[in-house]
């Protein structure tokens, strides 16, 4: 029998929900306010029991559940299930300002079951690359790190995104979905963010693209780029790169499947040999059955085998509730830098 999970907010959550059950986990209930959603997840799920309200899974005899509900409306439900000890897989962002994301690590810290961050572009193949250089050593010291979260999109679509504020897209701040480039940056790291500063990048179109920079504890500076800006790669809209004391990797500004490659160059003067080394290097396939994952899914089915792990024989969760809620809150500080004129603001210090 697998594990007995739920999922609340069927968007990404049903995308989460089929991957879910390829690994392992047992799709035993479903939640949306969207009475479509839910017929059309019932009828790929014909086993699983469906509803609208989420506090009806609380007493679903659940061993984890899944939140892929509003952006800005997971601590909550986070909170709610780990006091009843069901393990606990939480969609960005993790919580909506700092007291709510003490609440959360309070509630993690209690209870029996885990909370793991969904945060797959940290297992991203472009990602793992570029870790995996880090990890060798090849590239010395980390001092920059930079990682892009863009879209280049019609501006009419953008406009049906972040312009209707019954929408969590419209109603949250420019800075906050940033957890697809904090998180990585922090896993690649080992690091926790110290202060953030952020910038409009079009003073003409304020909400559609902000730069962070981010100072953190190792003293290294991160930049981080997000929202809506024309010309990016096919990496499922991200890019990465890595600059240390030794050496360089960054994953390709390039089309199709070349974007999830990267780009590791080694100093002449770091070498015995005395030669500069430049190569570009294509990341390991993962499979699911034998068949290659494509490659846009692998941080997914590597962040649910994961999360199964965790629950099952209590792996530590590829990002743990205290990074989740770090990342998370340098979107909020951000936003408090943008309305203070781009001034550096503090980062919360969750371990303290």
């Amino acid at each position: 029998m697998g594990v007995r999970t739920g999922v609340i907010g069927l968007g990404m959550g049903r995308y989460l929900a089929h991957w879910g059950r390829r690994v392992g986990l047992d799709v035993v209930a479903l939640c949306d306010r969207d009475p479509l959603r839910r017929e059309e997840a019932a009828a790929e799920f014909p086993a699983a029991r469906t509803t609208e309200r989420w506090e009806d899974l609380l007493d679903r005899s659940l061993d984890a559940v899944v939140l892929a509900n509003d952006f800005d409306a997971h601590a909550p439900l986070a909170v709610a299930f780990l006091e009843r000890g069901v393990h606990v897989l939480s969609e960005s962002a993790a919580c909506a300002d700092e007291a709510e994301g003490r609440r959360l690590i309070a509630a993690a810290d209690r209870s029996t079951a885990t909370y793991s961050f969904a945060e797959n572009y940290v297992l991203h193949p472009h990602v793992r690359l570029v870790r995996a250089a880090a990890e060798k050593g090849e590239l010395g010291r980390l001092s920059l790190v930079e990682a892009d979260y863009l879209h280049g999109m019609a501006p009419e679509q953008i406009t049906e995104l972040i312009g209707d504020p019954g929408h969590w897209r419209g109603r949250i701040s420019p800075t906050a979905y940033c957890t697809h480039t904090l998180s990585p940056v922090l896993a690649l790291t080992g690091a926790r963010p110290v202060e953030v500063s952020a910038f409009t990048v079009d003073a003409h179109d304020p909400r559609s693209a902000v730069v962070m920079t981010v100072r953190l504890s190792t003293g290294a500076l991160a930049v981080t780029r997000h929202g809506f800006l024309q010309g990016e790669p096919d990496s499922h809209w991200s890019w990465f790169s890595a600059r240390g004391t030794h050496g360089l990797a960054e994953s390709l500004r390039a089309p199709g499947d070349r974007a999830w490659s990267v780009r590791v160059r080694a100093e002449g003067w770091t070498r015995p040999d005395g030669t500069t080394r430049d190569e570009e290097r294509v990341p390991p396939q993962v499979e699911w059955d034998g068949i290659p994952v494509e490659r846009g899914a692998e941080g997914t089915v590597l962040l649910l085998r994961a999360f199964r792990e965790t629950v099952e024989h209590g792996a530590p969760p590829p990002v743990p509730v205290r990074e989740a809620v770090a990342a998370s809150l340098v979107g909020v500080a951000g936003a408090r830098s943008l309305a203070e004129g781009s001034r550096p603001v503090p980062v919360p210090d969750v371990w303290e």
